[in-house]
């Protein structure tokens, strides 16, 4: 079984403590995919002398040191292992009071809170910004490999699992590649199955199990099998900003005997 998830992450600073300074940061809400980078926020209006000025980065729940500056000067080696080569200052704007982070390669494991810490003589002055998981997809299917013979029925498996209703589904579309542009197979589009979208060597051989959709199952039955079916497939999905897709390899084998059995990939 092949699984492929989507996470999108939200942004946002809850929390700015002060002990002399005041530390600012985005309140609206930042929206990213998982994979992808995010810059924490952290800043004050007024530059701050570079002179005794010591800004850390941490994780709020294990204290874990995510990046630190000090002595005018980045210190990537005080880095926790998970950290290195994903958090970055932007050392050239610490001087004009920039103190934010760039955390790259966003995993699952990045949610969590964040504080921004920032110390010059006798003036401190905090923030805690979260990276909290709002949504995800999951995309499920078939083996990515696997053969049909010709003249049978073949089930190629797609199934969404997500929090997300079916009817907030956008689009579902089935298609093999093929020397140049991807070849239409099957489309569902805002809870309608399109069958006048299918290319024409697929029209009339392929459907949904319509009484499955509302559980998330989008799989494709593609009746009586042709040695030119033979390819790749991908069963892409969209819901508002999220997309997923898992792909199929399907083989045909030799002219069977029995028409119209129908064969299920392997989950």
């Amino acid at each position: 079984m092949k699984i492929l998830l989507c996470f999108f992450m939200s942004v946002h600073v809850i929390t700015a403590n002060s002990n002399g300074l005041t530390l600012k940061g985005r309140f609206s809400p930042l929206v990213v995919p998982l994979g992808s980078s995010v810059v924490l926020p952290c800043f004050v209006d007024t530059p701050l002398p570079l002179e005794d000025l010591e800004v850390d980065w941490k994780r709020l729940d294990t204290q874990t040191l995510i990046h630190l500056y000090q002595d005018e000067d980045i210190r990537p080696e005080a880095q926790h292992q998970d950290y290195h080569d994903r958090a970055h200052f932007f050392t050239e704007d610490i001087k004009h009071g920039n103190f934010s982070l760039l955390l790259n390669n966003l995993t699952a494991e990045d949610e969590g809170q964040y504080t921004c810490k920032v110390y010059t003589g006798q003036e401190s002055g905090e923030t805690v910004v979260e990276i909290k998981h709002v949504e995800r997809l999951i995309v499920s299917g078939s083996s990515r490999s696997f053969s049909a013979s010709v003249g049978y029925d073949v089930t190629l498996n797609c199934s969404v699992d997500s929090h997300i209703k079916h009817e907030e589904i956008e689009e579902v579309s089935w298609k093999k590649t093929n020397k140049g542009e991807p070849i239409t197979v099957l489309l569902y589009q805002y809870n309608e199955t399109l069958p006048e979208s299918s290319d024409e060597r697929y029209r009339d051989r392929v459907e949904f199990f319509t009484d499955e959709i509302h559980r998330g199952n989008f799989s494709l039955r593609l009746k009586r099998v042709r040695t030119e079916d033979k390819g790749v497939y991908i069963c892409q999905v969209f819901t508002g900003r999220l997309s997923a897709n898992i792909t199929v390899i399907l083989e045909t084998m030799g002219e069977s005997i029995k028409k119209g059995k129908t064969t299920h990939a392997a989950a």
